[in-house]
């Protein structure tokens, strides 16, 4: 029952009773007035005084009978209310705020609990983001402390005169140069993910050709396999003039994010980075394997959150952000496409996306559409 209706009722009651306990005394009295009070017998003066002292008493039930009810509908749940209001003062969310009423008080306080719990989960959110900022900056300074450590020792080497030769001093310089290289994408993987966060990812699309596109990128890959000693495949099995629409800049973001990731965890005297380009119907499928340790079952469902790494990868020197496989996840996501991985440890890691291709639309069956 609606508050308003009650107060209501409880205004009507307390003015109707006392009106008409009045009445009741005013024609007792004129009863009294025109017949003499002795005229009365005992049994008739009984009665009288039993009915004034029962409509007193019903008139004392009814206000207090109106007072609880009322106390019930606005005192208690206000009270309620006011308690759950310090405990949100002092920073206490753990509580449930419960009221039954339906009425303005009791949808107040529906609303006061629906607040509670949108407090509560925006304070736990805010613990999580501080713990993986934490965690972030924990892993951003491992990695780049490493490559520091092997810029400065090489240096020194060369400011000590340890590259003594030509071939001894290229080569430290090329190893300065490569861990330079290797702090230049870290910071640019922590710009990129800074936008992720704000959801500011520039993105430019425009139709690309897989045949094209795509070997091109596993002939850069497999210069830079060749450096490294690592074998490398490429099978492309889709038309020639198969189309995609996306940014050539953030899928290539996404080939280098998941090979860096795979030579990472090579551990085979002889690596091997395999990729083939396949025809799926509507959508074409790029598939990168790799003959790594591997990622554990328990593992795998959650390599693309952000900040997770694996039991292994937590222990090992390799390190890692975190956030290389989350940001590929969100680049395929953000064209349409879906991407998953399947591995078996000790054997290897196949990385799979998948991307539509890019249909004309001609005139006839525009029409026929219409």
């Amino acid at each position: 029952m609606k508050l308003r209706t009650q107060l209501m009722i409880a205004f009507l009651t307390f003015s109707i009773f006392p009106i008409v306990f009045a009445g009741m005394l005013i024609s007792v009295d004129k009863l009294f007035l025109l017949y003499q009070f002795d005229d009365f017998g005992p049994e008739m003066r009984s009665m009288v005084i039993q009915m004034l002292v029962s409509g007193m008493f019903l008139l004392g039930f009814i206000s207090a009978a109106l007072t609880m009810w009322l106390y019930r509908s606005v005192v208690r749940p206000l009270n309620k209310l006011q308690e759950a209001t310090r405990k949100i003062r002092d920073g206490n969310l753990d509580f449930t705020l419960e009221v039954d009423d339906d009425d303005e008080i009791g949808q107040l306080c529906q609303d006061f609990e629906e607040m509670r719990i949108r407090l509560k989960r925006n304070a736990e959110e805010k613990v999580q983001y501080d713990l993986e900022n934490k965690e972030l900056i924990s892993n951003i300074s491992h990695d780049l402390k490493t490559p520091i450590t092997a810029i400065k020792g090489y240096v020194e080497g060369i400011m000590d005169g340890v590259a003594s030769s030509p071939e001894k001093l290229d080569k430290y310089i090329r190893t300065i140069y490569n861990k330079a290289n290797d702090m230049d994408r870290l910071i640019d993987e922590l710009t990129f993910y800074s936008k992720i966060d704000t959801n500011k990812i520039p993105y430019t699309f425009s139709k690309i050709n897989v045949e094209s596109y795509f070997g091109d990128c596993a002939e850069e890959v497999g210069l830079d396999m060749e450096s490294h000693n690592i074998d490398f495949g490429y099978e492309n099995h889709v038309s020639e003039d198969v189309v995609v629409i996306a940014d050539s800049e953030q899928l290539k973001r996404v080939m280098n994010n998941i090979i860096s990731n795979s030579v990472k965890y090579l551990d085979k005297p002889r690596g091997l980075i395999y990729i083939r380009i396949t025809d799926v119907g509507d959508f074409i499928q790029v598939e990168v394997e790799d003959n790594g340790r591997g990622i554990a079952a328990q593992d795998l469902p959650y390599i693309f959150d952000r900040f997770y790494r694996t039991d292994f990868s937590r222990n090992s020197s390799q390190g890692g952000s975190g956030i290389g496989l989350s940001i590929v996840h969100k680049i395929i996501e953000d064209h349409g496409g879906r991407i998953w991985a399947t591995s078996k440890e000790g054997v290897g890691t196949k990385m799979n996306f998948v991307l539509r291709k890019y249909q004309e639309v001609t005139q006839y069956e525009q029409n026929i559409d219409h």
